[in-house]
């Protein structure tokens, strides 16, 4: 299969004001696909419809091939992997029981974990280097882990997508780093397909396969990050003074924001 997520001309809103108006792009097996955008954009909206977490309003929506109105919530679980920005927990969980609820569309109709499931979830743990947190609860662990313990969750599923709201925000360089290293690991050993809302320009770029650049719905961009990273696109959509230049690290862009007191 050449195509894995194939969107038509969606569009999306809640209650009169438009969201989405018309984006159409596709993503290949084992990429890594990272939306940009500013604020408001749209992009936890894009990644909330293409993970069924939103109903599909207007527009098409293929999953592995498959129209996404055809899936039942369980078998939309069992493709794609969602990994919010943030997690809310009313309960004592720790870092396994989250884990373990990556299971949840697999089990039987009791619900009841098997070893497998139990193996699978610590697998998932070992991978994303949270092992050793296994019996801590998520509320007394730091950002950095309690975002690697979701991904152990979402891994748990055994997904051929994962999709990520902002996985990166609020941690500091070096948890982004390992988060970014840990998708790019994903990609690389499970051959998932990683699906990333991101507000690191200079992360997405060095890091992504494909960028897409969204601004009040619309998509700007969709390409290398060479082809959307441009002067010209990142301040028409951005409004802001930015240098574009090559990063020593590679043949990537590198974006550099240019202080109100240096433009002339």
């Amino acid at each position: 299969m050449s195509i894995v997520v194939d969107v038509h001309h969606l569009c999306h809103s809640y209650d009169d004001r438009s969201v989405l108006n018309g984006l159409t792009f596709s993503i290949n097996p084992g990429e890594f696909f990272i939306v940009i955008g500013p604020n408001g954009s749209g992009k936890t909206t894009l990644v909330k419809v293409i993970s069924g977490l939103l109903k599909l309003q207007h527009g098409n929506i293929r999953i592995m091939g498959k129209d996404i109105r055809t899936y039942s919530r369980k078998a939309m679980a069992r493709r794609v992997a969602y990994v919010p920005q943030l997690f809310d927990i009313d309960f004592p969980f720790t870092v396994a029981d989250v884990v373990l609820l990556g299971r949840s569309p697999h089990l039987g109709i009791f619900g009841l974990e098997s070893t497998k499931d139990i193996e699978l979830a610590r697998q998932a743990m070992s991978f994303t280097e949270v092992a050793h947190l296994a019996d801590r609860r998520m509320d007394q662990i730091s950002g950095g882990e309690r975002q690697r313990a979701l991904i152990a969750r979402a891994i748990c599923q055994e997904p051929e997508i994962i999709v990520l709201d902002e996985p990166t925000a609020s941690l500091d360089i070096a948890h982004q780093l390992r988060v970014m290293d840990l998708m790019e690991k994903m990609k690389k050993e499970k051959n998932t397909t990683v699906i990333m809302v991101s507000h690191d320009i200079n992360l997405a770029a060095m890091y992504a396969d494909t960028l897409l650049m969204i601004h009040r719905g619309e998509a700007v961009k969709c390409g290398k990050p060479a082809e959307v990273l441009t002067y010209q696109s990142l301040e028409s959509v951005y409004g802001c003074a930015l240098l574009v230049d090559d990063n020593p690290l590679g043949n990537k862009p590198r974006v550099t924001p240019v202080p109100g007191r240096y433009i002339l």
